[in-house]
């Protein structure tokens, strides 16, 4: 594959992984919300989130490998490379923390209240600014 190809499927798998990252998180509020009666909406809930990680994982790892890619194989590089690749290890630590808040969930044992899940939301979307930031200004 040529880098330009590359380059767009790398874009296009970002996308989709932030997708997922973005409503995970939602789930999670929805589900800190739901009352101890409604098990039929819990397990709903449950049910999709899982999915939604089963599904958006898969999509980081072939974003990762595409990213990795563009860095080894092109040799694209730069102190801003640097501090992206520093945020992708906090998305990677982000992915895993949230396959630990699920199983949390699907135990009955969520630790967090709904408002921690709203602030816990915001984490990716403050990592894509930075992220962004850096690969268009390069900065550093």
């Amino acid at each position: 594959m040529a880098y330009l190809e590359v380059k767009a499927l790398h874009i296009i798998l970002v996308v989709s992984w932030f997708a997922g990252r973005f409503y995970l998180p939602r789930l999670f509020v929805n589900l800190a919300m739901v009352a101890p009666a409604s098990v039929a909406e819990r397990e709903r809930l449950l049910l999709m989130a899982g999915k939604l990680y089963r599904f958006m994982t898969p999509i980081g790892v072939l974003a990762l490998a595409s990213g990795l890619w563009l860095w080894l194989v092109v040799g694209i590089g730069g102190a801003w490379l640097h501090a992206k690749l520093a945020l992708v290890l906090v998305l990677i630590g982000y992915n895993l923390y949230c396959r630990k808040l699920l199983a949390a969930f699907e135990s009955g044992h969520n630790p967090h209240s709904h408002v921690w899940f709203r602030w816990f939301n915001e984490v990716p979307a403050l990592v894509l600014l930075l992220v962004t930031l850096l690969v268009v200004l390069k900065p550093l």
